[in-house]
């Protein structure tokens, strides 16, 4: 059932994913122009809420991240061992090195190098922002690219299970620990409600959706849902960003430079992450079809947790949603560069030393 799952899926990134970048690039104008001409629409949006928690938002990410969960196979856990190089890579670079390396940058670039060119009530925001982007492992995207890769199926469903499950613990945590350590004050209450609203609940939900479709259905029926829904998920995304940027609109008008900055930290440490964890998988012996997929979950995120979680914490109008919504923008196009690169070198990792050649099979065989 597993194989099915991603093996049913082209090869091939669809079309929405594909041009996302252009998607978003025109959300950001979008956004922009209705915040300018409608500020009373907008006000009425941003009144909407209920312990902190704005209610369309709200709606709009719970039909961004639930289709996402709803491929996620918590069955797959039990292959953790098979794959026990590749998921103890990944889960290094997940929750040991990306999260801080992040932090790192952020304090780097937004709070010392670009710092005299950002707005300085924004500067502590746009760091936690890249923080929470940084704290969330992909979950929907990664079976694309491990699809790009010809990655081994098996491996990616039970890493992202094992990478959702981890998140429900320690994400809260991770996030409050770098927010502290950067001075940021950490609204407690407000985190752990993002981690039940955004995570623990869209988890429980799907799962049950899931199991109650394969039992009533098969994969035929989850499949046909998964279809429909993944469309209302981008269209929710987009959604989510007009309403972001018609808040952010004056800001970055007045300092357009402001996404160019904040993608600076997020491609470096993309390519940092993904390739540490693909020469770790080749150091430790792991065969290509898995460090593929290993060294692309190690760097990408789920952005659509990130933005609600910035929403959450600090509000629709903060540089916090601003820096997780540049992770949106440049997702795509800087993913499929490590894919290129990643089958552009596999004659180069298969001749690794460390890299059993008895070992080397091909996923599709």
């Amino acid at each position: 059932m597993t194989d099915h799952v991603l093996n049913a899926a082209p090869a091939r990134i669809g079309f929405f994913e594909k041009y996302l970048t252009l998607w978003v690039a025109l959300c950001i104008v979008a956004g922009i122009a209705l915040g300018h001409m409608l500020p009373g629409l907008f006000r009425v949006i941003a009144s909407a809420e209920v312990a902190k928690v704005n209610l369309p938002v709200a709606v709009l990410i719970w039909l961004m991240i639930v289709p996402m969960l709803l491929r996620v196979d918590f069955a797959s856990l039990a292959q953790v061992g098979t794959y026990w190089r590749g998921i103890g890579v990944t889960l290094f670079i997940n929750w040991a090195v990306k999260p801080f390396s992040m932090a790192l940058l952020g304090w780097l670039f937004i709070g010392w190098l670009f710092r005299p060119y950002l707005p300085e009530a924004q500067i502590d925001s746009y760091i936690a922002g890249l923080i929470i982007l940084a704290a969330a492992p992909c979950t929907a995207m990664v079976f694309v690219w491990s699809n790009l890769t010809r990655g081994e199926p098996n491996f990616t469903l039970s890493q992202v299970a094992l990478n959702d499950a981890i998140m429900i613990i320690a994400f809260a945590p991770i996030v409050g620990l770098l927010l502290g350590l950067s001075a940021i004050t950490v609204p407690w209450d407000t985190l752990l409600l993002s981690v039940v609203l955004y995570i623990l609940l869209p988890v429980v939900v799907a799962q049950f959706v899931r199991r109650w479709l394969l039992a009533t259905g098969g994969q035929a029926s989850l499949d046909r849902l998964l279809a429909r829904l993944q469309p209302v998920s981008l269209l929710s995304l987009l959604a989510t960003l007009v309403l972001l940027f018609g808040f952010q609109g004056e800001q970055i008008i007045a300092q357009p430079m402001v996404i160019a900055l904040l993608a600076v930290p997020i491609l470096i440490q993309v390519y940092f992450n993904s390739g540490l964890a693909y020469l770790l998988n080749r150091v430790t012996g792991e065969r290509h079809c898995v460090a593929g997929p290993s060294a692309l979950i190690g760097a990408s995120n789920f952005f659509e947790l990130a933005v609600a979680a910035a929403i959450a914490l600090f509000g629709l109008n903060s540089g916090a949603a601003l820096a997780t919504v540049v992770g949106v923008l440049v997702e795509v196009p800087v993913m499929l560069s490590v894919v290129w690169i990643v089958n552009r070198s596999k004659d180069w990792y298969e001749r690794g030393s460390a890299v059993d050649p008895t070992a080397i099979e091909d996923p599709a065989e």
